[in-house]
C-alpha cells in the first residue's frame, strides 16, 4: 500500500512539474480564444473593432468608412470584416488619417484578426493600437495583409 501511495505522489509531482512550465509559456504567448468566432455572423457590410484581443473588451465606434476619430483612434487590438462578397470587400486600415501613411488589409475570407500584436503595416510598424482609419478597397489596392 505504501508503494502505491509513494508512486501516486511521484506521479502527481511529475505532472505538476510538467504543467507549470506550460502555464508559464501560455502566459508569455497568449493564444486567442473563441471570442471572435463566437461574434462572427452573417455578412452585413460593416467593419467591427475592439480594444482587446479576440474581439473582447469595448466595441469601438468605427464609421462605415473614414477616419476613426478620438473614441477609436489608435485603440484597436482586434478587428472583424463582415463585408458582402464582391468588389470592395477588402478593408484597408491606415496608420494616419485621410487614408495616408502605411496600410494593411483584411480580406473578406479572413473574417477577423483576433490578435493585432503580430501584424504589421506595409512599412513594418505594428498594427496593434495604431489604426487611425479604414476604407473599403479591391484586394489589388493592398500593400500587406492581416493574418
Amino acid at each position: 500500500m505504501r508503494k502505491i501511495t509513494v508512486t501516486a505522489a511521484v506521479l502527481g509531482l511529475t505532472a505538476l512539474g510538467l504543467a507549470a512550465p506550460a502555464a508559464a509559456q501560455a502566459a508569455q504567448h497568449p493564444v486567442a480564444g473563441p471570442g471572435c468566432a463566437d461574434k462572427w455572423g452573417v455578412p452585413d457590410g460593416r467593419l467591427y473593432a475592439w480594444d482587446e484581443q479576440d474581439c473582447a473588451g469595448t466595441p469601438l465606434p468605427v464609421p462605415y468608412s473614414g477616419d476613426w476619430g478620438p473614441a477609436a483612434d489608435n485603440r484597436a487590438s482586434s478587428v472583424m470584416n463582415r463585408a458582402y462578397a464582391g468588389a470592395f470587400g477588402h478593408v484597408a486600415f491606415y496608420d494616419k488619417s485621410n487614408y495616408i501613411g502605411a496600410n494593411v488589409c483584411l480580406a473578406p475570407g479572413e473574417r477577423y484578426a483576433d490578435v493585432l500584436t503580430d501584424d504589421r503595416f506595409s512599412d513594418g510598424t505594428v498594427v496593434n493600437d495604431a489604426i487611425s482609419g479604414h476604407r473599403w478597397v479591391n484586394g489589388n489596392a493592398c500593400g500587406a495583409f492581416l493574418t
